[in-house]
């Protein structure tokens, strides 16, 4: 067995192992390890390989090799990875070289065409003989990849046959090469393939032979090279020199091409090609292919604008340039380096004479050494190389560009390597063509087809041999001679060599227009042979035998020469044909019928184009014969990529089959028959919806119920129709799992459902436009006849059929959102669906990642499908995570370039199409590469697309509203919005900008902050700066007039643009140039209008950087605001912004956090001042100290608010509130620190006033101490009889008892009530009813419905009965019997007197401190005068009415019952620790216990030691339980469910406690007295917490804090033994010392022991011993005597958990409603802003019903302030609209109401729960136009406790 050290890979040095070599010898083995470097990781683990590649970081000739021990085998590694890329081993090999084995590494499963290139490169460098020494090593990552390398070797031939050559030999390893076992069993392959060799090597011998034959190449080569000059270019003009002879026979250039083209040379061929691939830095994508994905990405490279680049950047650019239809993507310069740039330079000082022969050929030489070395890049090349290296979904996205720029496209594409010949017809399949003619009535009209349908005459062009007039520019004159359609040799950036574009078929089409001066009459295709036909048979016969027309080009008619027999075939054949000779002078000549021959040479270009354009439409006008693109497939010996690509193939045939089942339908009912979830059903919801959302005038709850049971049926009814076989299929295919078939499955049924609808709607097109016109017509002359309402009344119905014609995939896509939603309603599957419906959104959002744009509005129901949006964005989240997203919207008129601005910009597909009438919204995601997104604060770019404003269409159906609902949509969804305006039409900008400027004013008004672009598109000479200028200028005057007209509409205080938005018209308005550089439709894009779009996406992003990013959960919330504020009338009433919602309800949590850590800090810090108060340690509390104190905490708090306004997520929006709540948590610091002072101030206080208690106390313990001490001397001789002093100690403590009890009297129990009573009858004798004392004590006035029988008014007012049967009030019964009616204002302000009276009685009585002080009926006195004076106070402030006597008197009675507990049981713990009888008899066991210590002879320090660990018990007790109780807090803070977040938080398990107790009379008292039921709430959750924690949680707390007072105790004892015997002091200084360590943590000082004798005491180690031993006996009877009833008996009130608590959560905002008197649920007392709550409840549970009824009103707040006219009565003289309730005084002001109809299920189901109990409280019934819906009643207590969760 081999040791560990070994194992290990390394060089080998040691002199040991060297050493034990020459004893044993070993095995040498000579590997070479070669491939690509990125197959491998090198590393210091790397067993193999080692840290580095030696090829990358040594400059040498020579690879040495380096020696290893690898799993016992001693190796000569020869690392030679990337080493194929300098296509170079020279020196490699020597003499002494003999390789055992060559290892191919390779990644596994991601086989490249580089690798494939490897191996070849290893033969060419070794010869053939190496394959039988090569060995491949697969390389993984994961151990999972090696399970499926046979599966690998199936699916990929390529791979098989590569492992074939290598004879089948493989191994696999991690990439790390750091697995010993697999190195291991390596070398043991390497081993066995040694012996399979029969033990040879690959030697310097069979090397040598290998560069004998490579001289022999090279010669070759450089022939080859000098061919080239002449041949290879098709461009290239022939060799003047060559001989007459040679000309003739081909005599030379015959013998020198057959001499020239072996095998050898096809290899060279290659080389080339592949280094063309290296320098583009494709070689790595042409076995995985480029996708459309990865181009489309946002970079940083597409933000710039390149006019030329380093040639490592080329494809970039191009693709880039591309993408925006910039034609100038072919015309790229490439930046040159300084070596390539000084190549030609020569030494101007140069004095040297020289001979201009010389130099000229000298220079000739130097520049060919040069271009060889540094050729440029042909931009054909750069084309043809993305095209060969690009997946289906790019090469398809490149054609359409190409087509767009009126490029020619790749038609028939040999393969680079194999040249198997492609037809790309998937490519062509998004092409459409338009092009206008005249008929035989010489009417124009107007053609769109599909150019693979489209059926035209086709030109064939072709050469034979070298010619020297360009044949593409030839055919680019005859198609368009202002746009170079097809490249040629002179074309900027063209360069002498080509290496990709021989034996391609390029085709072009030109369009006519409808003109006399058009070329020709009809669409007519072009095709575009290149290279020479002769060397490309199987192209050359397919374009002969479909061209309508050949035109074929040759320098001259040789009858010897090799292309002599196809010219003859050609001029025989029925196809016209047309020869054109480059050095022929001819004029044209038809040599017969449909042969012509026409001469080029000395002839000007604009006459050799006029001579052939009139000679090919000639032969067009006598040939029959067309060409459809399509019909190529069936080409045989070509492949065809749609058949080849499986994926494609699939994809296609399940479109197809989709498209099948459309046949022979009609398409205006097609929609009906396989849509019927999105039809009427769908467009009566949301109709339905929007009623719900806008009620009538006199809309009851019962009236909303009702909407809301029709909506549920309308769903029902969607549920149970039929999904159709064909949306059946549909959801079968996409939901397969094949990304790709699935992405193209898509694409086609897109394709085939445009092409089907293409003639129908052709067809209603045309009849809208003739009836549009016949309408136009009449109006124009003032028609008042019935004619022209028949008209109109025809153009609506063609409107009609247009929308219901339209089918397409975003229909098909509406239709399972339908489904989803309808299933979402009734919440099961559908029966006839095979899968579950929640799926559905899963392939909504696939489709989303994958490119597709998804709907978001409903165009054709103007509605918004939120479960279904909803649905698809969770969904997204799911598969992408919570993505930031920057949302990009445009908005402008009709047909203004709005969706062709965004394709161009981000490459996307949104329908452009002329009049196609596309509704609604659109969106898709846009992604940000990984570098940008380190640069930009986003992910993704969500664009949406919008349909145009004032659409023609929609005329009479489209109103200004829907205009405003759709931009206010959009605009508010967008963090920017480009407004497109089209033209220079003064009228049409109007319109848009008007709409514009209310919308942004709407959103500033609910605090959103989008910004806006405008975009002028189709500007003349955008270029003219001053003319920009006054357009900008116009531009603002616009803005600016347009906003005072908005401000009117939506009453806002703006006099200009600038103060609704931020706005900078010099960068935030962008001039576009026309789209198109001349007219239609063969005029290419205008390359002004790409630059425009590049500054503009430019300018987005700037903008981007600075925008509030959303997270996609954000967005998801923001469609809900949105779509819900839009659906109710009054947008800016009715928006409920979640986000910010959501966003402060985090920051309250945080701020309860907060406050918290301030509060229990100081809490801490007021403990440890008590005790030292207490202690008499300090003499005054300065608010100084306590800050000093609390400023690490504060610090800390201050950091940690600075961290979550600064990195949370919602950022942006907090900032709104930091300054708020920076200032708000100063405020909460400043309160705590004064009412700690006061409370410690109050202390210092008591602590004098009780200094006579504390004096009698201890002077009674202390003569019991004496007196025992006195006794024990007596009985010292008796100490052994324990029965006698056990007998003679209890005669002397009854006595002594009874002597103290004699001078002091007990304490006596109290009764507060009693005591209020006798001092209240003192104060009203004789001024209140009989009786009504002894009343009061059973009447509680919290409860109370109204104070209207406590009153009187000031001066009587006679109520004017109205006819208010629709509004709601409280009335109450007087006294008198007459109606004495209070206000709901008044109500509220005597509620709120009565509750602030409570809050700071229930302050004061802590504030007494009655557990240390005592009782006293002065207290009560006290409370009494307080009461009156705030009673007096309150009536003499602008109030119409006085309390009765009766109010004073039932308020101080109801408050003290509430305090009576309180006040008692603090009465009880004075009574326990200061009533002599009590107190001394708790004493008696520990004065026994000094007696026997006395009586057995114990020393002073002993008995002293004693006494001090015997006067520590109470307050080591009293100190445990309060610092238990403060820990105790802090814990729930964090693990209580109910106390661990928010008030919000707390009020939703206080209701759903009060749902699972199910008690009316709790519930009132929650309505009623909703502080005082939080408190409740709060003690029973601490209790509870105790009760169930006590052992988990409770008791080791308290015994981890005792043992903590435990440690510190002895601490002090030993430090102050030790401060004692250095200082050589005494007892005194000993027992100050220890007082004093222990004084911030225990109530016990020196005064404590001042009665006991202790001056003798002396040996302090003995004292700190009996310390040490009696204190744990003490620890273990307070430890014993803990449990879960000991809390609230050793605690006082305000040191309790609960209190504790209390005092952090109801430190609040405790303002109810005015209607439904819910409580405002912001956490900050005296907040800012308005009240508000989550959500309102029936306001009938308040008392409010219809006046002169008994009927309780079941309106709740947020539906009725949406009401128009339902009305409420704020006093008896105003009556105000629910919508306008601010108005109706100061309470109702403060109080935000939004109109919303989501309101809590919990509230219904407690009105149906408790129907009767209300009833009865409030006798009253909730009948007639309050009577409750029956939908409310379905609600079942489950529900309501779901709907807490879910809502709060």
């Amino acid at each position: 067995m081999a040791n560990k050290e070994s194992e290990s890979a390394g060089v080998l040095t040691s002199p040991r192992k060297m050493k034990s070599m020459e004893i044993n010898p070993p095995k040498f083995r000579t590997v070479v390890v070669f491939g690509n470097s990125a197959s491998v990781q090198y590393n210091a683990e790397n067993i193999l390989l080692g840290k580095e590649n030696p090829f990358r970081t040594v400059k040498t000739s020579r690879i040495g090799p380096v020696l290893k021990e690898i799993s016992e085998h001693l190796v000569f590694l020869i690392d030679i990875l990337d080493l194929h890329k300098t296509d170079s081993v020279d020196h490699l090999i020597d003499q002494q070289n003999e390789i055992h084995a060559f290892i191919f590494v390779v990644r596994l499963g991601q086989l490249t065409n580089d690798d494939q290139m490897v191996l070849e490169w290893l033969q060419r460098a070794f010869g053939d003989k190496v394959l039988q020494f090569v060995m491949i090593l697969f390389t993984y990552e994961r151990e999972e990849e090696c399970a499926t390398i046979i599966d690998d070797l199936k699916k990929n031939p390529v791979l098989e046959k590569l492992l074939e050559k290598c004879g089948g030999r493989l191994h696999t390893c991690n990439k790390r090469m750091h697995n010993h076992l697999e190195m291991r069993e390596l070398m043991n392959k390497i081993e066995l393939l040694f012996n399979e060799n029969k033990q040879q090597r690959y030697t310097g011998e069979m090397y040598n032979a290998v560069l004998k034959q490579r001289e022999g190449l090279q010669k070759c080569q450089s022939q080859s090279d000098c061919f080239s000059e002449f041949t290879i270019n098709e461009e290239r003009i022939e060799d003047t020199t060559k001989s007459k002879t040679g000309e003739k026979h081909g005599g030379k250039n015959k013998d020198l091409e057959t001499r020239v083209r072996p095998d050898q040379c096809l290899q060279h061929e290659d080389a080339k090609k592949n280094n063309l691939f290296h320098r583009l830095h494709l070689a790595g994508w042409q076995q995985d292919k480029l996708k459309a994905t990865y181009v489309l990405q946002l970079t940083p490279h597409s933000l710039q604008s390149h006019e030329s680049c380093a040639e490592e950047e080329l494809i970039q650019t191009f693709i880039q340039k591309l993408l925006v239809m910039d034609y100038r993507a072919m015309y790229i310069n490439i930046n040159e380096g300084k070596e390539q740039d000084q190549t030609k330079r020569r030494d101007k000082n140069s004095e040297n004479e020289g001979d201009i022969f010389d130099d000229v050929f000298k220079d000739t030489t130097l520049s060919n050494k040069a271009t060889s070395q540094s050729e440029q890049i042909h931009p054909m090349d750069v084309q043809m190389a993305v095209f060969y290296c690009a997946d289906g979904f790019l090469k398809q996205l490149m054609v359409t560009k190409l087509s767009q720029c009126q490029y020619a496209l790749p038609l028939l594409v040999p393969d680079p390597f194999t040249q198997q010949i492609e037809f790309p017809l998937w490519t062509f399949r998004q092409i459409n063509k338009s092009w206008k003619m005249k008929n035989t009535n010489n009417e124009i009209i107007s053609q769109t087809h599909p150019v693979y349908k489209a059926q035209t005459p086709m030109v064939s062009f072709f050469r034979f041999g070298s010619v020297s007039s360009s044949k593409s520019q030839l055919m680019n004159s005859l198609i368009n001679e202002k746009h170079n359609t097809f490249f040629h040799r002179n074309c900027p950036g063209s360069s002498r060599t080509r290496v990709l574009m021989d034996g391609v078929v390029e085709i072009a089409w030109f369009c006519p227009s409808g003109k006399n001066t058009d070329k020709f009459t009809d669409c007519v295709a072009f095709c575009n042979l290149h290279g020479d036909a002769g060397d490309h048979e199987k192209q050359l016969q397919i374009l002969t035998e479909r061209a309508s027309v050949n035109v074929v080009l040759l320098p001259r008619l040789d009858r010897y020469d090799k292309s002599a027999e196809k010219i003859q075939n050609l001029y025989k054949g029925r196809k016209p044909l047309i020869c054109l000779f480059t050095e022929d002078e001819s004029a044209v000549n038809e040599m017969k019928k449909g042969k012509f021959k026409i001469g080029l040479k000395d002839k000007n270009h604009p006459e050799i184009t006029k001579e052939l354009r009139r000679t090919i439409n000639e032969c067009l006008s006598e040939s029959s014969s067309t060409f459809r693109l399509e019909d190529l497939s069936k080409q045989s010996g070509i492949r065809v990529d749609e058949e080849d690509d499986e994926d494609c193939r699939r994809g296609r045939e399940a479109a197809q089959q989709m498209m099948s089942l459309l046949e022979k339908k009609d398409l205006t009912e097609i929609k009906d028959s396989f849509l019927p979830h999105q039809g009427k059903l769908w467009h009566q919801w949301s109709q339905k919806n929007k009623e719900l959302h806008r009620p009538r005038a006199d809309e009851t709850e019962k009236d909303i119920s009702r909407k809301q049971t029709e909506m549920k049926n309308i769903r029902h009814q969607q549920h149970e129709s039929d999904i159709s076989e064909f949306m059946k299929y549909f959801i079968d295919e996409i939901n397969e799992d094949a990304a790709n078939k699935n992405i193209y499955f898509l694409k086609f049924l897109e394709i085939y459902l445009d092409e089907y609808m293409s003639t129908d709607l052709s067809a209603i097109h045309k009849k809208y436009d003739e009836k549009w016109s016949a309408v136009v017509r009449l109006k124009e002359n003032d028609d008042k006849s019935n004619e022209l309402e028949t008209e109109q009344a025809e153009l609506e119905k063609i409107s009609e059929d247009l929308q219901a014609a339209a089918f397409g995939l975003q229909h098909i896509m509406r239709e399972i959102g339908q489904i989803y939603e309808s299933c979402s309603s009734v919440e099961k599957n559908k029966k006839d669906l095979q899968f579950d419906f929640s799926s559905l959104p899963s392939l909504a959002a696939e489709m989303m990642i994958s490119g597709f744009s998804l709907e978001l509005m409903d165009g054709d129901a103007a509605h918004v499908p939120l479960v279904w949006i909803s649905a698809v964005i969770d969904k997204l989240i799911q598969k992408l995570g919570d993505q930031r997203v920057f949302v990009l919207s445009v908005l402008g008129l009709q047909s203004s370039g709005k969706s062709t601005m965004l394709n161009t910009m981000f490459g996307l597909e949104f329908a452009v199409s002329a009049g196609r009438c596309t509704r609604g919204a659109f969106m898709q995601l846009v992604k940000v590469s990984d570098e940008m997104k380190t640069q930009m604060k986003f992910d993704y770019v969500l664009v949406v697309d919008t349909e145009g404003l004032n659409a023609l269409e929609l005329a009479g159906r489209s109103t200004r509203h829907h205009d405003n609902e759709l931009a206010t949509f959009v605009v508010g969804l967008a963090n920017l919005t480009l407004i497109n305006i089209f033209g220079e039409n003064p009228s049409e900008m109007q319109d848009i900008l008007q709409i514009v400027v209310q919308v942004l004013m709407r959103m500033k008004k609910v605090r959103l902050n989008p910004s806006c672009v405008f975009v002028h598109q189709n500007v003349s000479d955008v270029t003219a700066g001053e003319k920009n200028k006054e357009g900008r200028r116009r531009l603002q005057e616009t803005l600016d007039e347009m906003t005072k007209l908005a401000a009117e509409v939506e009453v806002c205080d703006a006099e200009c643009f600038s103060d609704v938005i931020r706005f900078d018209a010099r960068n935030d308005v962008k001039y576009f140039a026309h789209l198109w550089e001349g007219n239609p439709p063969m005029a290419p894009p205008n390359p002004n209008y790409c630059e425009n779009i590049q500054e503009l996406k430019e300018t987005i992003m700037s903008h981007a950087a600075k925008s509030d990013i959303m997270m996609l959960i954000d967005l998801k919330d923001r469609i809900k605001d949105l779509w819900e504020a839009l659906l109710k009338e009054q947008f800016v009433f009715s928006f409920r912004n979640s986000l910010e919602i959501s966003a402060y309800r985090k920051l309250e949590t945080e701020y309860s956090k907060w406050s918290w850590s301030l509060r229990s800090a100081m809490m801490e810090t007021e403990n440890k001042l008590h005790n030292k108060i207490e202690n008499e340690a300090i003499h005054e509390v300065e608010e100084a100290d306590l800050q000093r104190e609390l400023k690490e905490t504060s610090d800390e708090v201050e950091k940690s608010m600075s961290e979550f306004f600064e990195k949370d997520k919602d950022k942006d929006i907090l900032i709104h509130w930091k300054s708020s709540f920076e200032i708000k948590i100063k405020d909460v610091q400043g309160n705590i620190v004064r009412e700690t002072k006061r409370r410690l101030n109050e202390i210092l206080q008591q602590r004098d006033l009780k200094k006579t208690i504390d004096a009698l106390k201890i002077h009674h313990e202390n003569t019991l101490y004496e007196k025992s001490k006195e006794l024990a001397i007596k009985l010292k001789d008796k100490a052994n009889d324990e029965e006698t002093l056990h007998k003679e100690f209890d005669l002397f403590w009854k006595h002594y008892v009874k002597k103290i009890i004699t001078d002091t009297p007990s304490i006596k129990d109290i009764d507060i009530l009693t005591n209020v009573k006798s001092l209240l009858n003192d104060i009203y004798q004789g001024c209140l009813p009989i009786d009504h004392l002894k009343e009061a004590s059973d009447y509680n006035i919290f409860n109370v419905l109204s104070f209207s029988e406590y009153i009187i008014f000031k001066r009587s007012t006679k109520k004017d009965i109205r006819d208010a049967a629709k509004d709601a009030c409280r009335t109450v019964k007087g006294t008198s019997g007459s109606a004495q009616t209070l206000s709901p204002e008044d109500e509220t302000q005597i509620r709120s007197l009565v509750t602030d009276i409570e809050q700071q009685t229930d302050t004061k009585i802590l504030s007494f401190n009655i557990s240390k002080m005592g009782y006293n009926i002065s207290r009560v006195q006290q409370l009494i005068d307080y009461i009156k004076k705030r009673v007096t106070e309150h009536q003499e402030q602008s109030v119409n009415y006085k309390f009765k006597n009766e109010f004073f008197v039932d308020l101080v009675i109801s408050i003290c019952k509430r305090a009576n507990k309180m006040i008692t049981d603090q009465h009880r713990m004075f009574k326990e620790a200061n009533d002599p009888e009590i107190y001394v008899e708790k004493k008696r066991a520990e004065y026994y216990s000094i007696f026997q210590k006395y009586c057995h002879g114990a020393t002073s320090a002993a008995i002293f030691g004693e006494i001090i660990c015997q006067k520590l018990k109470e307050p080591i007790e009293q100190s445990v339980y309060k610092k238990t109780a403060r820990d105790l807090a802090g814990e729930m803070r964090s693990n209580c469910e109910s106390l661990n977040g928010n008030r919000s938080n707390l009020e939703k398990h206080i209701l759903k406690t009060l749902a699972e107790k199910d008690g009316f009379d709790k519930y009132m008292n929650y309505i009623d007295n909703p502080k005082d039921h939080f408190k409740s709430f709060i003690r029973d959750e601490v209790s509870r917490y105790i009760c169930d924690k006590f052992n988990v949680s409770v008791l080791p707390k308290m015994k981890e804090n005792i043992k903590l007072l435990q440690q510190k105790i002895m601490k002090a004892a030993h430090e102050s033994t030790e401060h004692v015997q250095e200082d050589s002091g005494d007892v005194g200084l000993w027992l100050k010392s220890f007082t004093q360590q222990l004084s911030d943590v225990l109530i016990f000082s020196e005064k404590d022991l001042s009665g006991v004798k202790h001056d003798d005491v002396d040996d302090f180690n003995l004292l700190e011993d009996v310390i040490r031993e009696e204190l744990p006996v003490i620890i273990s009877d307070i430890i014993s005597g803990f449990n879960t009833n000991t809390f609230p008996v050793k605690l006082d009130y305000k040191d309790r958990s609960d209190e504790l608590l209390i005092g952090h959560f109801c430190q609040c905002c405790w303002v109810q409603c005015p209607f439904c008197v819910a409580v405002c649920t912001n956490t900050i007392e005296n907040h800012d802003g308005d009240h508000s709550v989550s959500f309102h409840r029936v306001i009938g549970l308040s008392g409010i019903f219809y006046s002169n009824t008994s009927n309780l009103s079941a309106h709740i707040c947020t539906s009725a302030v949406a009401n128009s006219n339902l009305s409420f009565y704020p006093n008896e003289s105003q009556k105000v609209l629910w919508r306008d309730y601010r108005t109706a005084g100061e309470d109702y002001a403060k109080w935000s109401i939004t109109p919303d109809l989501s309101e809590l299920p919990y509230w219904k189901w407690f009105v149906c729960r408790f129907q009767t109990d209300l009833e009865k409280h409030y006798s009253k019934t909730f009948e007639g136009q309050g009577k409750i819906p029956d939908e409310w009643k379905k609600h079942s207590k489950q529900d309501a406790l779901e709907s807490l969760d879910k809502y709060i």
